[in-house]
């Protein structure tokens, strides 16, 4: 029997070291981080927001929205997938129906926020959090839900009262979700390495997940031995594929505008696209399957020029 996306990844929380995801956005950069040589992938709200509406992350993008294009991207790859679940999409009643959604779309795991809704992207201005009881009724709610899904989908519960509130909230916070069940606890927007360290010193017991937002954002990037050594388990990228998109996107845009063609090397070639995508993988496996009726139909796809004879 093949091993559930939910028990890969805690076999990858059980192995030594710090795991390195990056956030995908859709099937394809999913697929990329596959391809990569990625044990697991995450899956950005921002990004999916930015991709699939062309609209910040501000709790415009509905929950039938997140959880259709994680289907997508569960289905497209065979290495477990973390979702972005935001706040839960609600009171502690829709956090279980979140939690049933995402088991069912493939997600090996998913991690909630303690915002408010609307909520607010993370390193953003405008965060409020909900009240300690509420937040802590709502991981309770999710590990409930995967209780009664007779599933191990991993809760990560992420804590937003770093920057809505104090850093000491924060921990409080943190050990209150440890307390309850959670599998893996995230301080976002953590400003130091000292307040790194004090966050993974608290229910030691639990992994640790850092949000290393790229290009500016408020948690000093640290490289993995140093993450290691601080004590995270796991770290996400969230922003890389997509920053590096737009900005070839906007540089291919102005080749274009100028007449020309993306420069040698900053675009694949048409082989290397279709590999990419799958269609060799299509066409072996359409072999399998091919009739006397398609030999014939390939034949008649022959151009005339190459179908007359010598003579």
């Amino acid at each position: 029997m093949a091993e559930s996306p939910a028990k890969a990844l805690r076999r990858i929380l059980d192995s030594p070291g710090v795991h390195l995801g990056p956030a995908c956005f859709d099937a394809l950069s999913a697929k990329l981080v596959e391809r990569a040589g990625f044990d697991y992938c995450f899956t950005s709200g921002f990004s999916i927001s930015a991709a699939r509406l062309g609209l910040p992350d501000v709790g415009l993008i509905s929950f039938g929205e997140m959880m259709d294009q994680g289907r997508q991207i569960t289905q497209a790859v065979s290495i477990p997938i973390i979702a972005d679940g935001d706040n839960g999409y609600g009171n502690a009643m829709n956090v279980k129906r979140t939690i049933r959604d995402a088991i069912q779309a493939g997600y090996a795991g998913i991690f909630l926020e303690d915002q408010v809704s609307p909520k607010a992207c993370g390193h953003t201005r405008g965060r409020k959090v909900v009240p300690r009881d509420e937040a802590v009724m709502r991981i309770k709610a999710a590990i409930d839900a995967r209780k009664e899904s007779g599933s191990d989908i991993v809760i990560i519960a992420r804590i937003d009262s770093r920057q809505a509130v104090s850093f000491d909230e924060s921990l409080w916070r943190s050990q209150a979700f440890a307390n309850v069940g959670a599998d893996v606890l995230l301080i976002d927007a953590l400003a130091s390495r000292e307040e790194m360290k004090a966050f993974c010193e608290i229910a030691p017991s639990v992994p640790k997940m850092a949000n290393l937002l790229e290009g500016g954002g408020k948690t000093p990037i640290l490289n993995p031995t140093e993450l290691k050594d601080v004590g995270f388990k796991i770290a996400a990228y969230p922003l890389s594929l997509m920053g590096v998109s737009i900005r070839a996107m906007q540089n291919a845009l102005t080749s274009i505008k100028g007449g020309q063609i993306p420069s040698h090397g900053s675009i694949p070639t048409f082989e290397e696209i279709k590999e990419i995508v799958g269609f060799n993988s299509y066409y072996e496996e359409e072999k399998r399957y091919a009739t006397n009726t398609d030999q014939v139909s390939l034949q008649n796809d022959v151009p005339s020029s190459l179908a007359r004879s010598d003579g």
